[in-house]
Parts: C-alpha cells; sequence; structure tokens
C-alpha cells in the first residue's frame, strides 16, 4: 500500500490551482494545527466534542487508533493561498469493519465470495463513536463539496475498493449525494427537552408517558433501590484517577462479558480527563460506599447536549443498567439544563425509557461498478423498508 505523506500534497481537479488551494493528506493526527482545526470545527452547522482535535488526537496517542489497530490516519486538509486552513476531515485506511457501527459485513463478503479484496478501504469517521455531526469541516459550501469530491480522488488515487463517511449531518449529505455518493440511512434513540414546554424535573418527565412506560420506570427504580444501591454523580475535574481506574474496569468487563476486546485503551481516557474535563459526567452505582458500577456520558457544555457513551458494572443487579444509563441521565440532563441527551447506537428499547427514533445519514462510493450497482439497489430498497420502521416505531410513542 502506497505511503501518504504531508510533504506531497494530493490535488484533485475540484481545485483549480487558480483558487491557491492545497489538499494535503496527514499520516499523524499531530500534524494537524490544533487551534485552527478547534476554531474551524465550531463554525459548523453541526458541532460535536468528539470531532475535536484533542479527542482525535487522544485516540490515536493512546493506540486505540491507529494502523496497529487496523485505523491508519490519513487526515485531510484544505489550505488558502495564505496557508489558513479552510477545510478538512479525519480518514482513516481501515483493514476491517469493526467500531464503525454502520455495518457493511455483506459487501465486503461479497467481494470476498468474488475473489476481490474489500480491504483496506477509506472511512471517514470518529472512530468507535456513533455520534452524528459535521464529517466535513468547511469554511464555506464551496469547500464542503471540494472535501467530497477529494475524498473520492484519494480512494481512486490509492486504487482503494470504497470510501465511506459515517455519522454526517445534513450538510455534509448534501454536498455527497452531489458528488454522487450513495446515502444509507439509519435510526437512533434521542431524547429532546421540548422548547415549548420544558419538563421541569424528572417527575415531570414521567408524568408525561403514557401509564404503563411511567408504572415500569418506577418498578424498575425501585428493585434498583431494594437492592440498596445508590447513585454518586462526578462532573469534569471531580472525577478522580480512581473513579477513572474503576470506570475502565467496567468498561472492560462489559466488552468481556460479550466475548470480546475493548476499543479504548486506558490511556485514551486519562488523555481526555487531562484535554477535555468539562466534557465528561459519570454515574457511579454504589451499594453502601463500595462502587458496583458506573455509566460514562459526554457533555457538550456549549450546546447542552448529553452523550450517553459507555457502561459497566462488577456484579449483576436487576435494572442497573436501565437507571443508570437512561435515568440517572435524564435526571440529570433535566435538573442542569440539558436539551438532548443522546442513547448512543441502536436499541428499541430506548423508546419505552422516552428517546424517540432520529434518522442517521452514512455516505458510500464503490469503485468497481458492478458492486456499486447492486448496493445502490440495495439501499433502495434498504431506505423504503427504513421508512416503513420509523413510521412503525413513531406509532409506539411512549408519551401520552
Amino acid at each position: 500500500m502506497a505511503s501518504f505523506r504531508d510533504r506531497n500534497p494530493v490535488k484533485t481537479p475540484a481545485a483549480p490551482s487558480a483558487d491557491g488551494l492545497v489538499i494535503r493528506v496527514l499520516e499523524r493526527p499531530q500534524q494537524l494545527d490544533a487551534a485552527a482545526w478547534d476554531a474551524l470545527l465550531q463554525a459548523q452547522p453541526s458541532p460535536t466534542p468528539f470531532m475535536s482535535s484533542a479527542y482525535l488526537l487522544a485516540l490515536h496517542r493512546s493506540g486505540s487508533a491507529v494502523r496497529g489497530t487496523g485505523w491508519a490516519p490519513c487526515f485531510m486538509t484544505v489550505e488558502n493561498a495564505a496557508g489558513e486552513l479552510v477545510g478538512g476531515t479525519p480518514l482513516y485506511l481501515k483493514t476491517h469493519s469493526y467500531g464503525e457501527y454502520v455495518f457493511d459485513w455483506a459487501w465486503a463478503d461479497a467481494y470476498r465470495r468474488h475473489g476481490l479484496a474489500y480491504y483496506p478501504k477509506l472511512l471517514g469517521a470518529v472512530p468507535f463513536t456513533p455520534v452524528p455531526g459535521t464529517r466535513l469541516l468547511a469554511r464555506d459550501d464551496s469547500i464542503r463539496a471540494l472535501l467530497a469530491q477529494a475524498v473520492l480522488a484519494l480512494a481512486r488515487q490509492q486504487k482503494l475498493s470504497s470510501a465511506h463517511l459515517l455519522f454526517m449531518d445534513e450538510a455534509d449529505a448534501a454536498a455527497l449525494a452531489q458528488a454522487g455518493w450513495m446515502l444509507r440511512e439509519g435510526v437512533q434513540f434521542h431524547w429532546t427537552q421540548p422548547a415549548d414546554a420544558p419538563w421541569a424535573s424528572f417527575d415531570d418527565f414521567l408524568r408525561s408517558l403514557q401509564r404503563e412506560k411511567r408504572k415500569k420506570i418506577a418498578q424498575e427504580q425501585r428493585r434498583v433501590a431494594e437492592a440498596g444501591v445508590h447513585f454518586t454523580v462526578h462532573e469534569g475535574t471531580a472525577i478522580t484517577q480512581d473513579l477513572w481506574d474503576f470506570f475502565y474496569r467496567c468498561y472492560t468487563l462489559t466488552y468481556q462479558a460479550h466475548g470480546s476486546m475493548p476499543y479504548l485503551e486506558r490511556e485514551f481516557f486519562g488523555e481526555v480527563a487531562q484535554t477535555l474535563p468539562r466534557h465528561w459526567l459519570l454515574f457511579v452505582a454504589r451499594r453502601g460506599d463500595e462502587p458496583i458500577a458506573a455509566s460514562l456520558l459526554a457533555l457538550d457544555p456549549e450546546r447542552k447536549r448529553a452523550f450517553g457513551r459507555y457502561w459497566g458494572s462488577v456484579e449483576p443487579v436487576a435494572c442497573l443498567h436501565f437507571d443508570a444509563c437512561y435515568y440517572q441521565p435524564l435526571r440529570w440532563c433535566i435538573e442542569n439544563g440539558y436539551v438532548a441527551f443522546e442513547g448512543g447506537a441502536q436499541g428499541e428499547h430506548k423508546m419505552a425509557r422516552g428517546l424517540l427514533p432520529v434518522r442517521t445519514q452514512s455516505a458510500h462510493w464503490l469503485a468497481d461498478a458492478r458492486f456499486a450497482d447492486a448496493v445502490a439497489d440495495f439501499l433502495e430498497r434498504e431506505g423504503a423498508g427504513m421508512q416503513d420502521y420509523v413510521d412503525e416505531l413513531r406509532e409506539r410513542n411512549p408519551f401520552k
């Protein structure tokens, strides 16, 4: 596989030399101008903390998302004639499809059965983080359109099977569709505070639910309390080293219970605790003084959005997962003026807890025309099925 070098800018027909734009591909996220990247991120339609330079750098420096784990960075940047960063996107050469949450295993298997190599592929995503948001950082729509074309040019130049951008926002989707990418829809479950009549308390929120849903939540919380379990809440720098260690133990146990290895190294959490301290909230379930479970949320304090990320326990307690991952976070969000809580990937069971279906989008390009046609047909049929599925979910609205 040819190596990418930042000293050899990748140029595409979409960036005429008259514009003075230079597209670079960086093998090391450390080569980013962090301040410029973060300033550009904050100007986007849908910024999240996960696209920040500190978060992406922590994934790399901790050894969590590196070539050795199947995530070889090849970040793309666009600079103007003055050398200012006007565009960028985090790209990776992937040698597998783990940690993405948009599943293309069947496509890879079809390539294999036809004697073709699907991997490596080009992926634009935040590793292990299925949170929707801007993926094509751009000063304006023309730069976003340029990035959509430039990613394809890079995939063609490197003779890759395919390119994929995951969990992007509407502005990205429009630019990618215009550039010829195929769009794919998914669904997640998010809680949103009503703008016209916001809930003043968790009890107020519960009263808005249908009686059977409200009764079930009360039963589940009562079972946790009857097991002698209570919660402590720790935000930002109040999450001590010992608490991070305990959380990581719980995190690894969750993966072990499913017969797999955790994606993130302990060093990752150590680094983001230092570089992004305002963005973390930890719920610790305790029996007496003894911690028995933990649930970690990421926060966007500026936009008042919370994101459910990881959970685990050192012993089984009935209904503890629901309390730690949904009821405690929702209570905290309401009490602290947060407007949204994203529950992460998959999980229809979240609807009964007041999280409603929200569409997500990804974009895909396949070099082989035969496979591209087959995937386009599949996506059309899948999209119709997804519409029916979302319509069905909305009919099961848990609110009165």
